[in-house]
Parts: structure tokens; sequence; C-alpha cells
């Protein structure tokens, strides 16, 4: 399977949800490719600071022919994660092509779900490509208790496409991971940021959330918007 994290927005976890996805994969016993899809290469700053030897392999391929060089890497690996670039076209335009599985994380914020809107017309325009793609939205960064948190997912709904049940939240422990070239769960597996990154997992994997969220009413996205 071919999972691509893509949102045209910047700062809104990609790279965090890619790692920590190849990593949730891998100790689930899958072969694992992780391309850092995006030219400031986080994920592949990352593991050279990882220390001793990854789960997952992790290679740079920021290129808008990705989707044409995937089929001999492919046959090498169970699962592989794209972590994709905002705001180039055309590379966007190929990791779509490649993916199995388009997640576009979004931060709680009415700025990042207004900005959502454009990632979701290109994943529907490529939908013609690969009528068997599936694409879901996941929340990211949520800050719990508070009124936008609550809010956001059925502001999202709006978009058209499913929202994921789980999400993961706004925690120390990601950062402080990151810097050490390592996942939450490998600070401590049984920490909440840990779990909600299996929830996460567990629920994309079982990829029965198409048909889910569907709500036309609009009046919860001018909620959020007031909450700023």
């Amino acid at each position: 399977m071919i999972y691509a994290f893509l949102n045209q927005k910047g700062g809104v976890g990609k790279t965090t949800l890619s790692i920590h996805l190849a990593d949730a994969l891998a100790r689930r016993g899958s072969r694992v490719l992780l391309i850092d899809a995006d030219p400031q290469q986080s994920s592949m700053k990352w593991s050279t600071f990882r220390a001793g030897e990854n789960r997952f392999s992790v290679v740079a391929m920021a290129k808008p022919t990705l989707h044409k060089e995937l089929g001999p890497i492919y046959a090498d690996y169970t699962d592989i994660v794209i972590d994709g670039s905002p705001r180039i076209h055309d590379l966007a335009k190929s990791i779509i092509l490649a993916a199995d599985v388009i997640v576009i994380p979004v931060q709680p914020s009415p700025p990042d779900v207004w900005a959502t809107a454009e990632t979701v017309d290109l994943v529907n325009e490529a939908k013609i490509y690969k009528e068997t793609r599936k694409s879901v939205i996941a929340i990211n960064r949520k800050i719990v208790n508070t009124a936008i948190g609550r809010d956001v997912r059925e502001a999202l709904s709006t978009l058209g496409l499913p929202v994921l049940d789980a999400y993961v939240s706004q925690r120390v422990a990601f950062a402080e991971a990151f810097a050490a070239g390592q996942t939450v769960s490998d600070l401590d597996a049984r920490s909440t940021a840990a779990l909600e990154v299996e929830a996460f997992t567990t629920e994309l994997v079982k990829g029965n959330y198409e048909q889910k969220n569907s709500n036309d009413d609009a009046a919860p996205s001018r909620r959020i918007a007031a909450s700023r």
C-alpha cells in the first residue's frame, strides 16, 4: 500500500505523521520505505539524527516523475509512505497519482481548514486516473479541550472527504522525539502520544472510512471561523 501525506499548506505536520506512520507499520512487521518528496528534506534530516538501526528505509525523491519510478521500487516493500511537499503543483500531482491512500493533515484552525480546500480540489481532479484511490482528512496537532478542537471535525466534513475519527494532539513529545531522530513510541510506547499514533495507524490501515462523515451543513464552518 502507498500512503501519501499531502497538503498545499505548509506546517501542518506532514513529516511528523509520515515518520510515525512508517514507524508504526514497521513495528507491525511491514517492510516500509519512507519517501521524502519535500525539497526541504525534513524526513531525511530526521533519519540522519537517528541513533542505531532504523526500522524502515528513508530516501529522498522530490521529482515530478515520482509516480513513474515507484514500480520497481515497490516490489521490495510491503508499504510505502510519502512525505509530500507544499506548493509544488507538478510534484503534488505526481504524488497523488502514485498513492493508494491520500492523507490530508489539517491543524484545527480556520486558515488551515480554508487552505485544505485547494488540496481537496487537486485530489478530486486526479480521481479520474485512479478510481480506487482513497482520500481522507486527518486532524493533527489538535489542542484538547478547546472549542476549535471540537468544531473542526464538523467544519472539515463540508469539504466532501471523510475525516478520521483518530487524531493526533499537539504534544511536546513529538518535538522532543524528532530532535533526537526518534519517534514517540521510541521514547515511551505506552505514552498518550504513542497510543494516538497507534489508533491513527489502525484506522488508516483498516481503510473503511470512505463513506463516513457526509455532512452538507455549513454552520460548523461558521462556528470555527467565529472562534478566532
